[in-house]
């Protein structure tokens, strides 16, 4: 007798008893869970590193390291990334929060060190028209050319045969007609 037909004052199918296992397993998954979701501490995003920001600037620093870019990474943000770098500028920025520096002025730094390509959403100028407006561009240089193409396809006059050449498929395909007939 197992522990569920002891447990029980009537014994168990063999299909209750797999539900049973069943239950079982499901309810320490559920209890695991639990338990480890109950020890985790919630780590703010300036404890990742190991350096501990003043929960004032939490908001700020969150915000900032959203809108910068990892420089080698390129297409995650400061915030996602684990390398190297990314670590030594989230430290920066923190440095910089701490010392009172406004996020305008970290910013700029940065853009300042490393170009516009640090920020995520890099501005509208110059140098970045490109950047904004080139896959726009592209995509009207294909409609164009596609649009092109279609009207002198439609435009073309098929090519016509001399009148040697249209006596010769005459003659090709009364000789194919005769091999047929016979």
């Amino acid at each position: 007798m197992n522990r569920f037909e002891t447990a029980l004052s009537y014994p168990l199918s063999l299909r209750e008893k797999g539900l049973a296992r069943k239950m079982q397993h499901m309810l320490c998954t559920v209890a695991v869970i639990l338990l480890c979701a109950g020890t985790a501490q919630p780590t703010t995003a300036a404890m990742l590193d190991g350096i501990d920001l003043p929960e004032q600037y939490e908001g700020r620093y969150k915000k900032l390291i959203e809108e910068l870019r990892c420089l080698v990474c390129q297409n995650e943000t400061l915030a996602d990334s684990h390398a190297e770098l990314a670590v030594d500028l989230r430290r920066e920025i923190r440095e910089k929060m701490v010392k009172g520096e406004s996020d305008k002025e970290i910013t700029e730094f940065l853009v300042a060190r490393y170009g516009d390509f640090v920020l995520y959403n890099p501005p509208v100028k110059p140098i970045t028209l490109m950047l904004w407006y080139g896959p726009f561009a592209l995509l009207a240089i294909g409609v164009l050319i596609a649009v092109i193409t279609i009207r002198r396809r439609g435009r073309a006059t098929p090519p016509t045969l001399s009148a040697a050449h249209h006596q010769q498929v005459q003659d090709l395909l009364r000789k194919q007609d005769e091999g047929k007939g016979s």
